[in-house]
């Protein structure tokens, strides 16, 4: 299968046009990827916020 892409790809980047193409096409995927990650990210961020606030809070008061 990963034959046939690169045979595919090989017609596809011969003239400037299809390797914009396959540049857009990459850029694109990596941004969406990157959307994800981050919004992942972003919520791991807020957990780990909200968890380190209730410990200092818990320690301030009874520590």
């Amino acid at each position: 299968m990963l034959a046939a892409l690169v045979l595919a790809l090989g017609g596809l980047t011969s003239s400037p046009l299809g390797t914009l193409l396959v540049a857009l096409v990459a850029i694109t995927v990596i941004v969406l990827v990157g959307r994800f990650v981050l919004s992942v990210a972003w919520r791991l961020l807020v957990v780990a916020t909200l968890l380190v606030g209730a410990a200092w809070v818990v320690t301030t008061l009874l520590g």
